[in-house]
């Protein structure tokens, strides 16, 4: 009986740990997530920023091949 007791004790005390290290994760992947969120919308803000200047730069480049000097030269 007191080994029954005994391995009860010892299955109660790894739950207790399991239930502390799930906590534990899932306040860091809520951590992250928010992080994740946050990078994404700065993301999405910098490209809206960047895009008009990529598109002017494009078209002011108009490239001719007739205007090339081929690698030789």
């Amino acid at each position: 009986m007191e080994h029954l007791s005994k391995r009860i004790d010892d299955l109660e005390s790894q739950l207790a740990f399991q239930e502390d290290t799930i906590e534990a994760l899932n306040q860091l992947v809520s951590k992250q997530t928010d992080e994740l969120l946050r990078m994404q919308q700065q993301l999405r803000f910098i490209a809206d920023k960047v895009a008009p200047i990529l598109e002017r730069d494009e078209q002011s480049q108009s490239f001719s091949a007739a205007d090339e000097r081929p690698p030789h030269y």
